[in-house]
């Protein structure tokens, strides 16, 4: 290959619009148009929205249908280490060949148009979809739902809608219910949606348009049923129960995300072997993960290292739970985040299983807070904090102090992507 690399092709892409994220669908329809219209073409879609848990049910519900057999799209965002994490075609990352053809095809349609960046390669990965024989897509939802760039699917197969709860307020509303409505514009007439444990506002809101659009609405606590019991998970629905190992993607939410796979799986007709493979053997990088190998885990020694993309307060909320029934193992924190978020909703949760902050700003993001801002907001929330220049030191540190610690490196999916890369 001798023309631009991928990497150069996307760096001229994020020239072409002022603002990272402007929500609209105009500039996507006028693209797709060019292109020939692809999100017209793409096997069957299952199309994910909601604040927390998006992600890992993709996972999920992708690790499930290709234990049965079926050949899998996934679309995702953001990347951690790589922009060809975003897209799998038929089961595997997007080649370099392959990626570059799209997204060169994606820039020469667009004729110099103002575009986001998250919108053009969404073109991109629809493109790429198009050309690809498989059986499902699976789209995930980049932001909101309503106005979001992969929303431009006339006629899913399915809708799937994960927890909300308040986050990125600036675009979405400020109360749960507005941002519920931004969710539940991924709703489509008469498509069966398939809802995972909501608070009550913003259940209202689903119901209310899924009841507009005449789309039948599998909901958490009403049409299926998901626990924890005796070291397993018991799931129910119309169909009969299941009686399942716990998830391997660690903490007790993903019991909660397991559920709403597990109902677009029975929903889609896919038989028990494949319902225990998408609890078996899901794989998502950065919620829980535990790092084993790698430079950084060398520095970590005999400490237990964790890394976890979660952002939000909800995301707060599930991680201290999981701490909560965790090692008696004292737990430090290693944590970076955005200024966009409401770090004391993310840190508030977390003050009581946490032994000490360790603060660091993450590397090559503008609108990163600084170590010194997430130390400040940890101690206003009750945790002894400190600032550290970079993850590597702030281990050193930890370990010199403590070496069987448990760390958790945390805050922001961009921290994560930095991590996985330095310690690759």
């Amino acid at each position: 290959m001798t023309g631009p690399t991928s990497d150069a092709i996307l760096a001229r892409m994020m020239a072409l619009h002022p603002k990272i994220i402007d929500l609209t669908l105009d500039r996507m329809w006028r693209l797709l148009d060019a292109l020939g219209n692809p999100q017209n073409a793409l096997p069957p879609v299952i199309h994910i929205a909601g604040t927390n848990g998006k992600g890992s049910t993709q996972a999920m519900i992708r690790a499930g249908l290709e234990a049965a057999g079926k050949r899998v799209h996934a679309y995702t965002s953001p990347h951690l280490a790589r922009f060809h994490e975003r897209i799998r075609l038929a089961g595997a990352l997007i080649d370099e060949d392959a990626l570059t053809e799209v997204l060169d095809e994606c820039y020469a349609a667009n004729g110099g148009g103002s575009i986001t960046y998250f919108e053009i390669t969404t073109a991109a990965a629809l493109l790429a979809f198009s050309r690809t024989p498989a059986d499902y897509t699976l789209l995930e939802v980049g932001l909101g739902g309503r106005l979001d760039a992969t929303n431009v699917i006339d006629d899913p197969a399915l809708c799937v809608i994960t927890p909300v709860s308040v986050d990125h307020q600036q675009y979405l509303g400020e109360t749960l219910a507005q941002i519920a409505g931004e969710k539940a514009g991924i709703i489509k007439r008469r498509v069966p949606c398939i809802v995972g444990p909501q608070e009550e506002a913003g259940l209202e809101v689903i119901e209310a348009q899924a009841a507009r659009l005449g789309a039948p609405l599998l909901a958490c606590g009403q049409h299926w049923h998901v626990g924890r019991e005796g070291g397993r998970m018991v799931y129910q629905d119309e169909n009969g129960l299941l009686d399942l190992p716990l998830p391997n993607l660690p903490g007790a939410h993903q019991v909660m995300n397991a559920g709403a796979a597990l109902a677009v799986l029975r929903h889609l007709g896919m038989n028990e072997m494949a319902c225990e493979a998408a609890v078996t053997r899901a794989y998502w990088p950065a919620r829980m993960q535990r790092l084993r190998q790698g430079p950084l885990v060398a520095i970590a020694g005999d400490a237990d290292l964790w890394l976890d993309g979660g952002h939000n307060p909800a995301a707060g909320e599930a991680i201290a739970a999981h701490l909560a029934e965790g090692s008696a193992r004292p737990t430090y924190l290693i944590c970076g985040m955005l200024n966009t978020k409401d770090i004391g909703g993310y840190l508030r949760p977390l003050a009581a299983h946490a032994k000490m902050l360790h603060a660091v700003s993450i590397p090559g993001e503008a609108a990163t807070l600084s170590a010194a801002e997430t130390a400040s907001a940890a101690r206003a929330v009750g945790m002894e904090a400190t600032e550290s220049p970079d993850v590597a030191t702030a281990l050193a540190d930890i370990v010199r102090q403590d070496p069987h610690a448990r760390i958790l490196i945390c805050g922001s999916l961009y921290l994560a992507g930095a991590v996985l890369r330095e310690n690759s």
